[in-house]
């Protein structure tokens, strides 16, 4: 009975991200984990929800913060690049890979069929001890199969986690760093396509700069030029057609 209650008690831990992973019987990064217990989760998921039920998407963006983000310090770039395209941003700070699988399973990527997706997640598994850099990598395959059954006809754009901490041997680097190393695997370069821009928002030694990326962690409008220039000739190619 001890034995039991241990379990149930270790399970509900899990649940509530207080045990991570590799104390668990499973690996959570590859589970579908609800936020919808936070009131702007709750309203930003129904919202997209709503403009996805509209159709005519071609192009969405998942992710974290860092893809939120395109709505506060990369605002002025999305208008710029993604205005005048119809483009969906998927992105919620602090998710972590079983949330983006909770999200898109439950009515996110219901009723559009966009031409092109772009994935980046991963950092706060390992950002908050709930996955080792592996396990990591197992929730963002995951996520490519269900995008695989989701949105069949869409290219996935899968980009590696961008650094985050000022040195490249800070241990938050060399984690990020070991997801990067997992992902090349899962992309075949039809359907899936691997990008890696990470060093553009390094000096020559690997330092990343508060100018580029204010905490270490989330890229400044700077930061988001360079992505939309880094990820331009996909969009052109697999969103206009040229």
């Amino acid at each position: 009975m001890k034995k039991f209650i241990i379990s149930v008690f270790l399970g509900l831990m899990v649940v509530c991200g207080t045990v991570s992973a590799q104390d668990a019987d499973s690996n959570i990064a590859v589970q579908a984990v609800s936020r919808m217990g936070e009131k702007w989760c709750a309203d930003r998921h129904e919202q997209k929800m709503a403009i996805a039920k509209k159709g005519d998407i071609d192009l969405v963006f998942i992710g974290d913060s860092i893809t939120h983000g395109w709505e506060g310090a990369g605002k002025d770039v999305w208008a710029r690049y993604y205005g005048n395209r119809r483009a969906l941003n998927l992105g919620y700070g602090a998710d972590r890979t079983e949330h983006v699988i909770w999200r898109i399973t439950n009515g996110e990527l219901d009723g559009i069929s966009p031409k092109l997706v772009i994935l980046m997640i991963g950092t706060n598994n390992v950002g908050h001890r709930s996955s080792t850099p592996a396990q990591t990598v197992e929730g963002i395959k995951k996520i490519l199969d269900i995008l695989a059954e989701k949105v069949p006809t869409a290219k996935i754009l899968l980009l590696s986690v961008f650094p985050r901490s000022e040195k490249p041997t800070d241990e938050m680097r060399k984690l990020v760093n070991e997801i990067n190393v997992g992902l090349p695997a899962l992309a075949d370069g039809e359907k899936i396509i691997y990008l890696d821009f990470g060093a553009k928002y390094l000096t020559e030694d690997g330092i990343l700069p508060v100018e580029m990326m204010r905490d270490r962690l989330h890229p400044g409008a700077a930061g988001y030029e360079i992505w939309a220039q880094e990820v331009e000739p996909y969009v052109k190619k697999y969103v206009d057609g040229k």
